[in-house]
């Protein structure tokens, strides 16, 4: 699913990745651990295309994505990863039902199958009664699930979460990775996790640990 090799990076003249390599097999759960400023959220987002490595190369499902230019990566974003994030991001004005459907209405997919599907991932989630409720309207723990939906919208092969639990309490955190295990279980879906929390990363199928830009 995804071959990393060799991955450089550095900000500001600070070298945040130091020769990172990652292999993740198709349908797995990784989670990458390590203190803050250790590199994981710069190699995340190398891996989700929202940035370039200074040196190396990425290859998902494939394709080497390193040589892509900037519209092949926006398109090879959009339809072929997910992505949640520490806090969810939806938008203020949209309900829950039309923040899910955004990134298929951006890859110009048909209106009425997006929105079946919105509703279907919604209710598979344990929203339905929240579909038409706007983020304010909606818990810390709900408010993450519909982002994960969004996520999930446009059949991506991979997605990606970093520090998905990191605003929730203990109880929604639990049930978010256990959310993971369950999607991945039905939809054959591929996750890296980002995550502080050991005890929720020893649920992956994998851990492993960055320090100082470097996979150890």
């Amino acid at each position: 699913m995804l071959s990393a090799k060799n991955l450089f990076k550095k900000y500001d003249q600070v070298q945040v990745l130091k020769g990172v390599d990652l292999v993740v097999h198709d349908g797995e759960i990784v989670a990458i651990t390590g203190s803050s400023g250790a590199g994981k959220s710069t190699l995340l987002h190398l891996i989700g295309t929202l940035d370039k490595p200074d040196s190396g190369t990425i290859s998902i499902s494939g394709e080497n994505i390193s040589a892509f230019n900037d519209k092949q990566l926006s398109n090879f974003r959009n339809q072929r990863m997910g992505f949640v994030f520490q806090f969810h991001h939806l938008l203020p004005e949209f309900s829950a039902l039309e923040n899910v459907m955004l990134p298929a209405l951006i890859a110009q997919k048909k209106e009425s199958d997006t929105k079946k599907l919105a509703q279907e991932l919604l209710e598979r989630l344990g929203l339905k009664d929240r579909i038409h409720h706007r983020p304010n309207q909606l818990s810390g723990g709900e408010a993450q699930r519909v982002a994960v939906c969004r996520a999930l919208i446009n059949k991506p092969a991979m997605v990606l979460a970093d520090e998905p639990s990191g605003n929730l309490d203990s109880n929604n955190a639990l049930e978010l990775h256990q959310l993971f295990l369950q999607l991945r279980d039905e939809l054959h879906q591929t996750f890296i996790i980002v995550t502080h929390h050991q005890q929720l990363a020893a649920m992956a199928d994998r851990t492993l640990h960055m320090q100082d830009g470097k996979m150890q």
